[in-house]
This record gives C-alpha cells, structure tokens and sequence, in this order.
C-alpha cells in the first residue's frame, strides 16, 4: 500500500510506523509478571533441593539444572536493561542489580555499558566491544594485527575452541563485575559491589555447607561451566559470521541493524531457551519491545526488507552455529599461515 505517509520519512521510520500500528511496540506487563515469577519460583526450588539432597552424585543434576536458570535470570536482566519492563529507571536499575548482581553475581550496570555500546555500533571491529580481538579474532584484519600472545594462539584454532572456551564465559563474567565495580565510573558502584559480594558470599556458603569440598568444586565446575556455555549458545547465534564494519558509518541504521544480524527459526522451544533472542533482527531495530512481540513483528520487518531489497537472513539453530564457526576459522587464517 503506498500512500504519502508510508513515503514520508527514513526506511526505520516507515518500517516503525507500521510496527507501532500493529501494537508492537506495547507494554506486557502481564507477561512480565508471570515470567518472572515462574524463573524466580524455579529458581528458589532448585536451591529448595539442592539443600535437601546433601552431599550428593544427583547434586550435579542441581547444577545443571541452575545453569539453565541462571541463563534464564541473564535473559529476564536483558529485558530489564531495554526498558522493556519498565518505562522509568528507577525500577529498571533496582530490578536489574536484584536480578544480575544478587541473583547470578554478574553486574548488572557493567553489562548494560556494554551492552548498549554493541547495539549502537553492532559488529563494529572499532566501536563494539563484543568483537574485541582479547581472546578470539573476528575478522582477517584483526589477525594480521599485532595481537598479544593469547590471541595469536588461540586464533589460529579458534573454530575448535570456541565451544570449550565458552565453559570459561560464566567466571568472565563474574570476573569482568568485580573489575567494574573496583574502578570508578561505574553508576550505583557500591550498591553493586555490595550486592555482588553478598551473592558470591551466600553462594560459597551454600556450595561448601551442604557438599564436602571436592564435591563443592565439581558442583561450581558443572553448574559454571554449563551456564558459561549457555549464555555463549545464546549469543553466538546473533551476528558471529556476519558481516563486520570499520571506519566510518556508512550505512543507516536499519540496514546496519539488519546486515549485521541473524535470525535463527523455531518454535516455543527455541523461543524459550534463547530469549526471544532468536528475532536478533527485530530485537536490534527495537530493543524495547517486548520479547513475546519479536515473533509476531518477524514476517512485517522481513516483509518490508524485501521490499527494500535488503537481504534478512533467518537459518536454523545449527546452521547458524556452523555460520559462525566457519567464519571463526577463515578469519584465523592469517594466523595460521604465518611461518
């Protein structure tokens, strides 16, 4: 339908319009509340049992089970730091360090940083801080850089790291907290480190109380590494193996948006365990939507990039790893050709 409202504007603007017409764009705190109590309630039970099993082999059953819940708090914090929960900040930043310092001991202000600085700049090999070259290089450019020891090993078989690697990703990101909140700068950086220390404190209480000590570190070892893969599955997806950027802008923002992201298919399941997440495409065009709206906004937004002949790519959950895992390979190359 082409009328001269539809012709008044930028693409987003367009596309947006017909996104809010749609009522997408609308609070859900209905949702929200049953979310959040149904994580909340699992969460709590699975502390319930880990207390009640003692020193136990089904102990490491906990472990897997809380790594999943942690990666579910993760998601519902993500939410939180899009505003899509709550209009004022305020409650957005107490429901948020509630969730990410206390509950998981990740911090909750540190990410939203970094966070908010990828969704400006997605896959920006200068601007985002998800495709820094510290550990894995993310294009060719970076590998011909001078990179530090680690990398340069670590790239020339980062394809076939990258899984195991990520059984590390959980102690990054309590680690990557507690740095945030030694050093200034850092919004509500006491009520942060007061809330991380309290989590960490209850934790280890918890783990070295009810398990003997090797049964203690084989239950943190799981439950860690477990919830570091997690968290790594559910990102991975979103813009690894997609195109890169350097220098200056020069694309708009909906096509920097889309070209960057990669949607992955599937069904309540996929929907669930990814966060919605699944819709990268839709998420980074509107980021506070709602995450139940992001399936439904899916065949408008991809409907209107083929109008625009803007290429939308949407795979399966394993295509999208075997994407991500090829580019990881091409791009440490250069590495692996040096004498």
């Amino acid at each position: 339908m082409t009328t001269t409202e539809n012709l008044v504007g930028s693409d987003f603007a367009r596309l947006s319009r017909r996104i809010s017409a749609a009522g997408l764009l609308a609070r859900r705190p209905g949702y929200y509340v049953a979310r959040t109590t149904v994580v909340a309630g699992l969460f709590a039970a699975g502390w319930v049992a880990f207390a009640l099993l003692g020193n136990s082999w089904w102990q490491l059953g906990v472990a897997v089970f809380q790594a999943f819940l942690f990666g579910q708090i993760a998601l519902l914090s993500h939410d939180l730091a899009h505003k899509q929960v709550f209009r004022r900040r305020r409650p957005t930043e107490i429901a948020g360090m509630l969730a990410g310092n206390l509950g998981i001991g990740m911090s909750y202000g540190w990410w939203m940083d970094k966070h908010t600085r990828h969704h400006a700049n997605p896959n920006h090999e200068e601007l985002d801080p998800d495709v820094d070259p510290d550990i894995l290089v993310w294009s060719k450019d970076q590998a011909r850089a001078d990179l530090g020891p680690v990398p340069r090993f670590i790239g020339r078989y980062q394809a076939f790291l990258f899984f195991p690697l990520l059984t590390l990703e959980g102690l990054n990101l309590h680690w990557s907290g507690i740095r945030a909140v030694r050093k200034p700068g850092l919004r509500r950086r006491g009520t942060e480190a007061a809330l991380l220390a309290v989590h960490h404190l209850l934790y280890f209480s918890a783990l070295f109380t009810v398990l003997s000590p090797g049964m203690a570190v084989l239950f943190f070892a799981v439950h860690q590494g477990l919830w570091g893969v997690y968290m790594g599955s559910i990102f991975a997806p979103n813009h690894k193996g997609m195109p890169t950027l350097t220098g200056p802008a020069e694309l708009d923002f909906l096509r920097k948006q889309v070209l960057t992201s990669r949607n992955v298919r599937g069904g309540l399941v996929t929907d669930v365990a990814l966060g919605g997440l699944n819709y990268q495409i839709e998420h980074h065009l509107f980021p506070s939507m709602p995450s139940p709206h992001l399936r439904r906004a899916q065949p408008i937004v991809q409907a209107y990039c083929a109008e625009l002949g803007v290429p939308y790519l949407q795979t399966s959950l394993a295509e999208s790893y075997r994407q991500a895992l090829t580019h990881l390979h091409e791009a440490g190359a250069p590495l692996r050709n040096r004498s």
